[in-house]
């Protein structure tokens, strides 16, 4: 009879996989004339040495130093970041682990077990367990003097805490669904999810070390539609907008803080990944036709997204 019960052999089945595949990462920092260092850390991607972190992880800087549980370290380069998603790709000078395997975020539901890996406090390996506490969450964060919002993130009550940023958030099967972005507060930690979108996020950021952003100067969560307009459009649920910046396209266009988003460019849009996904190079400039619901009736308007320059 094994010691372990059931849930324990699972995160140490997820700890054993992927530890070796999470490195730490010592990035330079310089400011008011003083050297100095931060820690996060990275999953290994590619077997060519190609890792994921968090654009806030290696900031302006261009190289550093990853570490992996093996003992070995090697010099990295910073290839792209793109401050939006909060993803960074950087490519160790040297041999490194076998790839994590990705998973899918968008088959997560509420309540699931997931297991985070990462080095916070500069303690490598370390492991914690918890469940999906929500989806579609949306994270404050800043680029230069400009605000901005990650959305569409998973909240886990894994514990993370600095350090983890970078790190591998794993499903059952040691699937990387997630790479640990923040601590919003006590037992509440956030992470960017692995899904079609960040995944063509991060093949821009390693050919072309950035990412051309369409922007609409919008911020959304999902909400339910009323019953007679989901029976109407055959879903549950759109875009409750929260945010407009001021002189932004959707401001320019006429778009509300509170209208509720139905569908863009031609496209029904219940979640941010589905207006995220329509984001990217190929709309900036171009009319996007918008429709949503507000007071009870529905509007058309019509947005230029331009392109997202960062701050």
């Amino acid at each position: 009879m094994s010691p372990l019960d059931s849930y324990s052999q699972i995160v140490a089945g997820v700890a054993a996989e992927l530890t070796g595949k999470v490195a730490s990462l010592r990035v330079p920092r310089r400011g008011a004339g003083r050297a100095g260092e931060s820690l996060g850390s990275a999953v290994v991607y590619t077997s060519d040495g190609f890792l994921l972190t968090n654009a806030h992880v290696v900031g302006n800087a261009q190289s550093g130093t990853a570490s992996f549980g093996d003992g070995t370290s090697v010099p990295f380069t910073t290839v792209g970041a793109d401050p939006l998603s909060d993803l960074a790709v950087v490519r160790a000078a040297g041999p490194t682990p076998p790839p994590a395997t990705l998973g899918e975020a968008d088959e997560l539901v509420v309540g699931q077990l997931v297991v985070a890996v990462g080095n916070p406090l500069g303690l490598a390996g370390s492991v914690t367990a918890g469940v999906v506490s929500a989806l579609g969450r949306s994270l404050p964060t800043r680029s230069g003097s400009a605000a901005r919002l990650v959305e569409d993130v998973i909240q886990t009550d894994a514990a993370l805490n600095p350090g983890n940023s970078g790190g591998a958030l794993a499903d059952s099967q040691a699937r990387v669904v997630g790479i640990n972005t923040a601590v919003a507060g006590v037992g509440v930690g956030l992470a960017v999810p692995v899904n079609a979108t960040t995944r063509r996020i991060i093949s821009a950021l390693m050919q072309q070390g950035r990412v051309k952003r369409a922007y609409l100067g919008l911020a959304s969560m999902p909400a339910p539609l009323p019953a007679w307009l989901a029976e109407r459009v055959g879903r549950p649920s759109g875009l409750r907008v929260v945010e407009v910046i001021a002189g932004g396209p959707a401001d320019r266009a006429g778009l509300r803080t509170g209208d509720l988003l139905l569908s863009a460019g031609g496209q029904p849009v219940s979640s941010a990944q589905d207006l995220q996904r329509l984001m990217f190079a190929d709309a900036i400039g171009k009319p996007m036709s918008i429709t949503v619901m507000r007071n009870g009736a529905l509007v058309d308007v019509i947005a230029e997204p331009s392109e997202l320059v960062a701050a």
